[in-house]
């Protein structure tokens, strides 16, 4: 199947098919040499070959992708455009030269579009020269990647961010709109919180169906798969860590839809904001920790709202979350680095990109943190992490807050977490970090808020944790 998919697209490249739209892999099988699925008469006209033999090649790839998963049909995207592709490795050199293909076609997506944040903010948080080096010479195709994002149709060079559904960054869809995806966070916050359709696409295959303006009907596109296979009660006695509650549904469910009641009380006392962030973070730990790209809230979330528990299918499963089982979960997290009596190094805070509230909220409770200790700097270098528009808006919105990073030395970093600190010579950047996807992705230690403010402010783990960590060894 990967010899037939990479024919299509003109490039030697091994394609591992993988899914997280419910559908599962065993059942993948290869387009005939005609395709099966219906198609439109323009639709047909590209797969003949009759619009040229470039878009002749992206029908038929996006064919045979959509015939993978038993897609009878493509649709017509209607929502806006998100790529995941934001690194320039000689890995996705392949990808590249058939980026270039699409420029000099002079195609471009059919709406402009945003890009996931880049390995490395050079600009706010330097690893140092020896590691400079490194990064730039991993990531050698960085600049012809972005020269390409910009002529395929990336609206400016500040539209790099996860969290592109922000109101700051300007890219969020309707309820009920079709769109093209890949990156797990947003497809499941855009899922789930607004009610648009996506399903988890391959890198490459979203700039394809962009170009096009269609994507295979299979899925998360249909009503049929976005049915709740699992019933998640929540049982806890106060509002559970967005971070880990959403683990916990992931770890269990995988790549299944949840229905997830008890905890719309909680919710309801949140403003928009508040809530946004939650659902944020709750939910793109279910996709990291699991494989979710979208779930439902009881009385929250937009087709739950409409369609409550007729949502489930017949006999879903259930999974009970308490305090204890919340617990169980945390215990369970690998401590990953090398010297548990060394470190920690640097506190990062923020994955996915973190919300204009985020970044006061984080503000206000270092801030009082360090004045209740009597202290004026915080033991430890904090990077939060956001995109540019957002950061933009932060600093216009909260003055106050803005200029108190500054003077503690706190930056705000572009970036994304997880690629810098996989990156060539990171494995001694010891971090502590209140993302759970960044612990799934990295080495970095998650903790929980008051735990994070501690370390912050004395540059020591908590008390107990490492005679906990070598009991549990």
């Amino acid at each position: 199947m990967a010899e037939e998919f990479a024919k299509y697209i003109g490039a030697d490249v091994n394609f591992t098919l993988t899914t997280q739209t419910g559908v599962s892999k065993k059942d993948a099988k290869p387009s005939d040499p005609q395709p099966k699925m219906k198609l439109t008469a323009e639709e047909q006209e590209i797969y003949d070959g009759k619009k040229g033999p470039l878009l002749q090649k992206l029908m038929k790839s996006v064919v045979v992708y959509g015939e993978m998963f038993g897609a009878d049909k493509l649709v017509d995207l209607t929502g806006p455009v998100h790529m995941a592709l934001a690194w320039g490795s000689k890995g996705v050199i392949p990808l590249l030269e058939i980026f270039e293909q699409l420029v000099d076609a002079g195609l471009k997506t059919y709406k402009p579009f945003t890009a996931d944040p880049k390995v490395m903010d050079y600009e706010h948080n330097l690893p140092g020269p020896d590691k400079r080096k490194l990064f730039e010479e991993t990531y050698s195709e960085q600049e012809r990647l972005e020269g390409l994002l910009l002529k395929l149709g990336l609206i400016d060079s500040d539209s790099f961010s996860c969290s592109t559904y922000l109101p700051e960054v300007g890219n969020a869809p309707k309820k009920g709109d079709y769109m093209a995806w890949t990156e797990s966070s947003a497809i499941n916050y855009t899922n789930s919180a607004i009610g648009s359709r996506t399903n988890r696409n391959s890198i490459g295959l979203d700039m394809m169906c962009n170009i096009l303006g269609k994507a295979p009907y299979f899925g998360l596109m249909t009503d049929e798969g976005r049915k709740a296979k699992w019933l998640i009660d929540v049982r806890t006695t106060k509002k559970p860590v967005g971070m880990l509650l959403g683990s916990a549904i992931g770890l269990k469910v995988m790549e299944d839809v949840p229905y997830i009641a008890g905890i719309e009380g909680f919710l309801n006392e949140l403003n928009e904001e508040q809530r946004t962030s939650y659902l944020k973070d709750m939910g793109a730990t279910t996709a990291s920790n699991g494989a979710v790209g979208l779930y439902h809230i009881e009385g929250i979330t937009p087709e739950a709202k409409d369609q409550g528990r007729d949502l489930l299918v017949e006999n879903y499963q259930t999974y009970v979350i308490d305090d204890a089982e919340l617990e169980r979960v945390y215990d369970s997290y690998p401590d990953l680095w090398p010297d548990h009596n060394k470190g920690p190094k640097q506190v990062f805070i923020g994955c996915p990109h973190l919300t204009v509230d985020q970044l006061r909220y984080s503000a206000e409770r270092i801030e009082q943190g360090l004045k209740d200790a009597g202290l004026s700097k915080t033991a430890l270098p904090v990077s939060l992490f956001a995109g540019k528009k957002v950061t933009d808006a932060f600093v216009k919105r909260y003055p106050k807050e803005s200029k108190f990073f500054d003077d503690i030395g706190a930056k705000i970093v572009h970036g994304c977490p997880p690629m810098y600190l996989t990156g060539p010579g990171m494995k001694d950047e010891l971090t502590i970090t209140s993302s759970n996807k960044c612990r799934v992705y990295s080495l970095a230690r998650f903790f929980f808020d008051e735990s994070l403010l501690e370390i912050i402010l004395t540059g020591k783990l908590p008390q107990g944790y490492l005679k906990e960590q070598s009991q549990n060894e």
